[in-house]
């Protein structure tokens, strides 16, 4: 799986965690530095561990679905994508309820948030070995965007969270085009690579 597509796919993940951050960074009246770090450690954290639990499982069942791989990797990032543009259209101002201050509530944050890296696992484990490198590119990124996200929501406010987890299920959507347009040609230009050859072209 090439670096960038891992980058696009911990980007598009990263989406619902960066709006909740907005939201949350809108709520805390004395905003200080561990306020935002520990949000981001959670969803970060837990962001890189979901990814490793869907590969392992995704172990079990690889051998039985290996020749419709593309068509299971595309459908899982479609249905992930697809959930979350769903979802963008419930963010409401309600969420400024929520103390995200409180650590139970910031656990099922985080948990919440991470189910659809734990689908990516299962698509990695389709399409690469390199689930490490994956796994901490998306904390990483998960960190870095949750913690930028707490800042720009004390000072902007949370009104266009919305569209920021929309785009990430594009991005989603796009590369799990992506993958089905890449294993389509392949498989085309090997099937005719076959024709040639048994045609002693």
């Amino acid at each position: 799986m090439p670096l960038v597509t891992i980058i696009l796919t911990a980007v598009g993940l990263a989406m619902d965690t960066f709006a909740i951050s907005i939201v949350s960074g809108a709520t805390y009246k004395e905003l200080k530095v561990h306020h935002a770090l520990r949000m981001a450690s959670f969803f970060g954290g837990f962001q890189a561990l979901m990814p490793l639990m869907g590969y392992l499982a995704g172990l079990t069942v690889r051998q039985y679905i290996a020749p419709y791989d593309h068509w299971v990797a595309f459908a899982l990032l479609a249905a992930v994508g697809a959930k979350m543009i769903y979802e963008s259209f419930k963010i409401e101002a309600a969420e400024k309820d929520r103390n995200p201050a409180d650590l139970l509530i910031l656990l099922a944050l985080a948990v919440a948030t991470s189910i659809d890296a734990l689908a990516i696992g299962i698509t990695l484990s389709l399409i690469t070995q390199a689930v490490i490198t994956a796994a901490l590119i998306i904390g990483l990124i998960t960190f870095i965007l949750s913690f930028l996200g707490v800042y720009i929501g004390k000072k902007t406010g949370h009104f266009f969270e919305n569209r920021i987890e929309a785009l990430g299920g594009l991005v989603l959507i796009a590369i799990g085009l992506k993958i089905l347009l890449e294993h389509g040609l392949r498989d085309l230009l090997a099937g005719v690579l076959r024709t040639v050859i048994e045609l002693g072209l």
